[in-house]
């Protein structure tokens, strides 16, 4: 290593500056790229990322000669490996199989956890009206809504449906996303990772503009 040499009282010292400047050039690594701010903007990025992969995995199937269907070789083939069943009593499934799941397991490091973080956050907010079902107010509100003849906007209205729905939902929705912490944080993890290895992905390329609103 070269460095700048300098006298000082008939002997010879190292200039520190200099120095530790050449020090830190040398092991400096890889610098990351920036991080969109917005959501909407981090969430496209994610999506273009995505495509940019379940892109090469088609054309590396098709190279292959892989006798699928475009739709197999994307979502995979029957029977779906992974499934969710939420408190709604829905079962949401997937498959492991497909370029989809080949891009998800890229960018996420475990689909697994990915699919079930993701499932579960959301629909925090439709377990949460599910639970109004529990309160015998919203019951009884819901009952005179159903009762009002179709279109009878001020009968819908005097049901007091809505408003009732807007008071006891925010607390519903806490009470949710309390007992779904974890998954909340798993998803919160994975997906900062996704958007990590989706902004090294697409470093130098042209930065996908927005298409819609993010996902809720």
């Amino acid at each position: 290593m070269s460095a700048a040499w300098a006298r000082v009282a008939g002997g010879t010292v190292v200039v520190a500056a200099v120095l530790t400047v050449l020090l830190a050039g040398g092991c400096s690594g890889p610098s990351q790229p920036a991080l969109p701010t917005s959501e909407q903007a981090r969430s496209e990025l994610i999506k273009a990322a995505q495509q940019v992969l379940v892109d090469r995995c088609m054309t590396a199937r098709g190279a292959a000669g892989q006798p699928v269907s475009p739709e197999d070789a994307l979502f995979g083939t029957d029977p779906a490996e992974l499934e969710v069943t939420l408190a709604t009593g829905y079962t949401v499934r997937t498959h492991t199989d497909g370029c989809l799941a080949q891009a998800h397991r890229h960018l996420y490091g475990d689909q697994t956890r990915w699919f079930r973080a993701e499932v579960i956050v959301n629909n925090l907010r439709p377990e949460a009206q599910a639970r109004l079902e529990d309160d015998p107010r919203y019951r009884a509100a819901l009952a005179r809504r159903a009762a009002c003849p179709e279109k009878d906007t001020r009968c819908a209205r005097e049901s007091g449906l809505d408003d009732l729905r807007a008071r006891l939902e925010p607390a519903r929705l806490a009470e949710v996303r309390a007992a779904h912490r974890e998954d909340i944080a798993t998803y919160d993890q994975l997906r900062d990772r996704a958007l990590h290895r989706a902004a090294r992905l697409l470093a130098g390329r042209p930065t996908p503009s927005p298409k819609g609103p993010a996902p809720s």
